[in-house]
C-alpha cells in the first residue's frame, strides 16, 4: 500500500502538524483499515472564510467547520482494476477552526489535527456519524486509531464536536460531557 498526498494551502494557512506527519497519519489509518491498494488523497488547508463557503456549498450550512471530506472512489470498488490506484477524494481542513476546537476540548492543536485527519479519512473510507449508532462506531474507531497513532493513551474523542452542527439531529444524540484530554503533542508512529 502506498499513499500519494497532494497538499495545498491558502496563503497564511498551515496545519499544526507538517506534511510528513499528515502523510504518516493517513498511511497508518489505511494500514489499520486493511487497505492494500495504492491510494491518493488531496488536502486543502483553508481559512475559516473559505471553509464557510465550502460548508455552505457542499452541506448547506452557512458556517465554518473543521473538516470536509469529499469522497471520490473506495479502495474496495470492484470497478477498479487490480493494483489500480484509488483516488480516495478531497479533504479540506481549517486550522483556525481546529485550533478553536483544541481549546474547547482541552487538547493540543496538533492532536486535534491528527484526530480530524483520522476522522476525515475514515469518512472517505465509508464511515459516517449521521445516525447515533454510526457515530458510536466511528468514534470508537477514532479513539483506537488516535491512541495507536500517537503511541499513548488518549481520552475518548467524542465526535460530538459536531453536536451543534445544524445538519446533526442533536435531539437523537445522547448527552455526554467532553472529557479532559492529556496534554502533550505526541508523535505519530511511522
Amino acid at each position: 500500500m502506498s499513499l500519494s498526498l497532494a497538499l495545498d494551502a491558502e496563503p497564511g494557512c498551515s496545519l499544526a502538524i507538517d506534511e510528513a506527519e499528515l502523510s504518516r497519519v493517513f498511511d497508518f489509518v489505511l494500514r489499520e483499515e486493511g487497505v492494500e491498494r495504492p491510494c491518493a488523497v488531496s488536502v486543502s488547508v483553508v481559512g475559516a472564510r473559505s471553509m464557510r463557503d465550502l460548508n455552505r456549498e457542499w452541506r448547506g450550512v452557512d458556517a465554518p467547520t473543521d473538516v470536509i471530506s469529499l469522497e471520490c472512489e473506495r479502495p474496495d470498488d470492484p470497478d477498479l482494476a487490480s493494483g489500480e490506484p484509488c483516488e480516495l477524494g478531497q479533504i479540506a481542513m481549517a486550522p483556525e477552526v481546529l485550533a478553536e476546537q483544541a481549546t474547547r476540548f482541552d487538547t493540543s492543536a496538533a492532536d486535534e489535527t491528527r484526530l480530524m485527519a483520522i476522522h476525515s479519512l475514515l469518512h472517505l473510507l465509508g464511515y459516517d456519524h449521521v445516525e447515533v449508532d454510526e457515530a458510536r462506531v466511528m468514534e470508537a474507531r477514532e479513539d483506537e486509531l488516535l491512541a495507536l497513532a500517537c503511541g499513548r493513551e488518549v481520552a475518548h474523542v467524542e465526535t460530538t464536536r459536531h453536536a451543534d452542527d445544524p445538519v446533526w439531529d442533536g435531539a437523537s444524540r445522547p448527552e455526554t460531557p467532553a472529557p479532559a484530554r492529556p496534554d502533550g503533542e505526541g508523535e505519530v508512529r511511522p
